[in-house]
């Protein structure tokens, strides 16, 4: 990674023309929707402001968070899979590290240590996914659509992905941003998405495999309250009825409803010797 933050673009690009089509596809093929707002921009900036190390930005495609986050003075590289684009970004920043490349596919680089980007919301989940296994990272601070946003931060009820991350990271909702703060303007809002990872996990990351396997059994299963999803999902009763006395959930509660850190504690509570 390299930054030099004396360094001034030499022009604002704006928008591509509809000529320069990407190999990779158009706008739709590839999620493009352009965060024009400066509310939203100052927020996802300032966020990343209160985290420490360096940057890595996903998707910054005519480099409206680009700029400021080279002003913070840190090491930024950016991942862009648009070739105009990132023959735009090179000829407007020549010092910064720009990487052509599918950043679903790509792992995230060391020393990173805090990831921004404006999500495509075509492969907002894969690019979660992607990023929610790759080590090194501590700060996300993640532009993504208003119903992702909210089920990732567990509002309204939880999801598997959630729940599978819940031991390593923490997340919540920062800011709701309306689809006029985009070009071209989406069917849909947008919130931004804080992740942190945990300083000390609440499941051992040795077994991350078999608790996401337990989890995935539970949100799949089927039951006619949570008691019974759990005892299906192989759950001894006793355990099933100790956690739901304690964790504040009802025996006819759904998976959706639990906090997703309470499926550590049950997690926990099976991998006690006195489990069965």
């Amino acid at each position: 990674m390299s930054h030099h933050p004396s360094h001034r673009p030499s022009r604002h690009t704006s928008d591509r023309p509809a000529s320069r089509r990407s190999s990779r596809g158009g706008r739709h093929e590839l999620g493009q929707n352009h965060l024009h707002d400066p509310r939203a921009v100052a927020r996802i900036v300032d966020l990343a402001r209160a985290s420490t190390g360096p940057i890595l930005e996903i998707g910054p495609g005519s480099g409206a968070l680009t700029g400021p986050l080279l002003e913070l003075g840190r090491p930024l590289t950016v991942v862009e899979i648009d070739e105009h684009r990132v023959a735009d970004l090179r000829q407007r920043w020549p010092d910064l590290d720009v990487r052509h490349a599918d950043a679903t596919r790509l792992p995230v680089p060391p020393p990173t240590r805090v990831v921004v980007g404006n999500l495509p919301f075509h492969v907002t989940t894969p690019l979660l996914r992607s990023l929610l296994r790759a080590p090194h990272w501590r700060t996300g601070v993640l532009l993504v659509q208003w119903e992702v946003a909210r089920k990732r931060a567990a509002v309204g009820g939880a999801t598997l992905m959630t729940a599978q991350s819940a031991p390593w990271f923490s997340t919540r909702l920062d800011l709701r941003v309306p689809a006029r703060a985009f070009r071209p303007v989406p069917s849909v809002d947008a919130g931004v998405l804080c992740l942190e990872r945990r300083p000390d996990p609440l499941v051992p990351m040795r077994q991350r495999a078999a608790y996401e396997q337990l989890c995935r059994g539970i949100f799949s299963g089927r039951g006619r309250g949570l008691r019974q999803v759990l005892l299906r999902a192989g759950v001894p009763a006793r355990v099933a009825d100790a956690w739901l006395a304690t964790s504040g959930c009802r025996a006819t509660d759904l998976p959706r409803d639990v906090p997703p850190e309470a499926w550590a504690v049950l997690w926990n509570r099976l991998r006690s010797p006195h489990a069965t």
